[in-house]
């Protein structure tokens, strides 16, 4: 119980202070280089090694399905041949959360040789992904809520967050519609157009 009670009260104060100091300024020269690298036709990659490689498929998955397309690339794969999905111009983030790890170095300067931005996501700005990111987001954790403060639990729903306020900038800035949405989403009942959506679509 004693366990259950820290998790709740470390994860709900981490996520609480961290969506409260979410302001545009922290996110704005990130969505520069997103918005910039997508108008003209270059391509949006995350990526991510362990932990934060899940954050990366589901980052992915969400832009996409707001119209940016989106790819996850494989930090272990990308030294081994997956760096051939990038093109010169395209924008990487990159989410390590020590952002010092050997495999997410090799990673990085990979597809800085490929003619890539990164926008780096880490706990730290003086780690190594900061220091060669073209763009870095702080994501400071200091106690992620588990009984060994090791397993990353508070570290991976903001590296989460990020992304997701990331992806309602993005949908904004394009106004995106109800009907456009779902073009792009079919299925489910999040591609059903609700009674209100279908007479704005008539309008």
């Amino acid at each position: 119980m004693e366990s259950l009670t820290q998790f709740q009260q470390i994860v709900g104060e981490n996520v609480a202070q961290f969506v409260q100091e979410l302001d545009e300024d922290y996110l704005a020269p990130a969505l520069s280089l997103l918005i910039a690298a997508n108008d003209r036709g270059n391509r949006i990659h995350i990526t991510g090694i362990g932990k934060p490689s899940h954050v990366a498929q589901y980052g992915a998955s969400l832009m996409s399905s707001i119209a940016v397309p989106t790819y996850f690339l494989d930090g272990t794969e990308a030294v081994h041949g997956s760096c051939g999905q990038l093109r010169a111009g395209d924008v990487v983030i990159c989410i390590s959360n020590s952002g010092e790890t050997m495999e997410m170095r090799a990673t990085v300067t990979a597809i800085a040789n490929n003619g890539c931005k990164v926008i780096g996501i880490s706990r730290s700005p003086d780690s190594w992904l900061a220091r060669h990111a073209d763009v870095h987001l702080t994501v400071r954790v200091d106690q992620e809520g588990g009984p060994m403060n090791r397993a990353p639990i508070s570290s991976v729903l903001l590296e989460n967050i990020v992304l997701q306020a990331l992806s309602v900038r993005l949908q904004a800035h394009y106004g995106l519609t109800p009907q456009e949405y779902v073009r792009h989403h079919p299925g489910g009942t999040l591609g059903r157009l609700r009674p209100e959506e279908q007479e704005a679509g008539h309008g």
